[in-house]
C-alpha cells in the first residue's frame, strides 16, 4: 500500500504544472474575488503549486502533516488577500475545491495500480485522511496569517492616511489641488465633519472602533472618509454635492449599532477652509458634550456654537462665569432652576406669562424665581444683559465645567 501511494505521488508531482493549471482553471471560474489582478493571479499559482509539490512530496515519502509548514507562496497569497482586503472565505475556498480534485487524481492513479479491492480501500482511506488533515492545518495556519496582516496592513495604512489628513488639516500652506490627492477627496464638494469616541476606556476598543467605523461608512448616501485619531477616537468626514444633501447626513444609526460611542457633528462647509472648519467644530462640540451634564451620545455644533466658541478655555470662562453671575452660579439644583427661570425669561422678551408656559409652571412662581435670582446675583437682571445671557447659555450647556460648589468666591 505504501509503495502504491508513493508511486502514485510521483508520478502526479512529475506532472504538477499540468495539475496546477487545471486548479488554476478551476479556481478561476469558481473564486471571482481573484480576477483582475495580476498579483493576486500570479501568487495563486504559485500557491497552488507550491502546496501539491508539499502534499506530493508528503504522500511519497510518508511525511506527517504535523511536521508540515504552510508553504511561503501560501502564506505570501493569504497576506496579498488580506492587504486586499479580500474576504478570507474567497481564499479558503480555493482549498476546498482543490482537495476534491487532488483526491480524484489520487483514486484514479491508483484504480489502475492496486493489487486488490483492499488494497486500494487502505490506500484510498490514507490518501483522503491525509489531505483533510493537510487541508485543516493549512486553513487553520493561513486564517491566523491574514488575520495578523490585515490588522498590520490597516493600521499602516490607517497611520499613513492620518498622518497625510493631519497635516492637510495643519498646514495652510497647502493649495486644495494638492489637499485634494493627499486626502483623495474632491475639496470643492460640501464637507460634515464628525468626531466620534468611545464614552469610556474599553477593554475590546479595537472591535467596537472597527464597527464604528463600518457603520460609518454605511451611513450614505455620502461619500465616507473615516481615520482613527487614536485607539478611542475616528475622524469623519462626510461629502455631499449640495448642501442639502450634506444636512441630511444623519448618524442615529451609527449610535444604535455602537452604544458604546459617543458623537459630534460639525456644519456643513465646502472646499478646503471648510474640510478644517467642520473638523473643527466637531472637536469643539466634543469638548462640550464631554463638560455638559448630563452627557448627550451626539452633539450638534449648531445647538452648542456659543458654549464651544467660549469653552476653548475652560479656567478663564469659569472665572468669567462666577463674576458675571456671582452666587447665581452655584452648583446645585435650586439655583439651576433659577438660572433656567432666567434664561427662559429673557428669551421671551421677559413675559412671565410664556415663560410660565414654556417651563409648566404658575406665572407667579417664574416673578417669584426671577426677583431670588436677581438677589442671589447682588445686582439687576438688565445691568450686563448681553453677558448675563451669555453666561446661561454656557451654564445650560457646560455645567459643572463652569459652575462653583456653593460658598466659593
Amino acid at each position: 500500500m505504501r509503495a502504491a501511494i508513493a508511486d502514485v505521488a510521483g508520478q502526479l508531482n512529475a506532472e504538477v504544472v499540468e495539475r496546477t493549471a487545471e486548479l488554476e482553471r478551476i479556481f478561476l471560474d469558481k473564486i471571482p474575488e481573484v480576477h483582475g489582478d495580476d498579483a493576486i493571479q500570479e501568487l495563486l499559482v504559485a500557491s497552488t503549486a507550491s502546496n501539491l509539490s508539499v502534499m506530493f512530496e508528503a504522500l511519497r515519502h510518508g511525511i506527517a502533516v504535523d511536521q508540515i509548514e504552510v508553504p511561503a507562496p501560501a502564506a505570501a497569497y493569504a497576506q496579498r488577500f488580506a492587504q486586499r482586503g479580500l474576504p478570507v472565505e474567497a481564499l479558503l475556498r480555493a482549498y476546498r475545491l482543490g482537495d476534491h480534485r487532488f483526491i480524484q487524481w489520487f483514486m484514479e492513479r491508483l484504480a489502475a495500480s492496486a493489487s486488490s479491492p483492499a488494497q486500494l480501500e487502505r490506500a484510498a482511506s490514507e490518501v483522503v485522511s491525509f489531505v483533510v488533515d493537510y487541508v485543516d492545518r493549512v486553513s487553520e495556519a493561513l486564517i491566523e496569517i491574514y488575520a495578523e496582516e490585515r490588522e498590520l496592513w490597516a493600521q499602516r495604512t490607517d497611520a499613513a492616511r492620518a498622518a497625510r489628513i493631519r497635516a492637510v488639516l495643519s498646514d495652510t500652506s497647502l493649495d486644495e489641488t494638492t489637499a485634494e490627492i493627499m486626502v483623495g477627496r474632491a475639496m470643492h464638494r460640501w464637507h460634515v465633519g464628525v468626531v466620534l469616541w468611545l464614552e469610556s476606556e474599553q477593554r475590546d476598543a479595537a472591535t467596537r472602533m472597527d464597527e464604528a467605523t463600518r457603520a460609518l461608512h454605511d451611513v450614505g448616501p455620502s461619500e465616507t472618509l473615516v481615520v482613527p485619531a487614536d485607539a478611542h477616537t475616528l475622524w469623519a468626514w462626510f461629502t455631499a454635492p449640495t448642501e442639502d444633501a450634506a444636512r441630511e447626513v444623519e448618524l442615529s444609526a451609527v449610535l444604535e449599532r455602537c452604544p458604546a460611542v459617543r458623537v459630534a457633528i460639525g456644519e456643513p462647509a465646502r472646499h478646503l477652509h471648510g474640510f478644517r472648519t467642520t473638523h473643527r467644530e466637531a472637536l469643539q462640540a466634543r469638548t462640550v458634550a464631554e463638560a455638559a451634564a448630563p452627557p448627550q451620545r451626539d452633539t450638534h455644533f449648531t445647538q452648542v456654537r456659543l458654549a464651544a466658541l467660549l469653552s476653548e478655555n475652560l479656567d478663564d470662562l469659569r472665572t468669567w462665569v462666577q463674576r458675571t453671575l456671582g452666587d447665581l452660579g452655584a452648583d446645585d439644583a435650586a439655583t439651576a432652576r433659577l438660572r433656567e427661570t432666567v434664561r427662559t425669561y429673557l428669551e421671551t422678551g421677559e413675559i412671565s406669562i410664556e415663560t410660565a408656559r414654556r417651563l409648566h409652571v404658575h406665572r407667579n412662581t417664574v416673578r417669584y424665581r426671577v426677583q431670588r435670582a436677581e438677589e442671589i446675583r447682588g445686582r439687576p437682571l438688565h445691568e450686563d444683559r448681553i453677558a448675563l445671557e451669555v453666561a446661561l447659555v454656557a451654564c445650560s450647556q457646560l455645567g459643572s465645567a463652569v459652575l462653583h460648589p456653593r460658598g466659593d468666591d
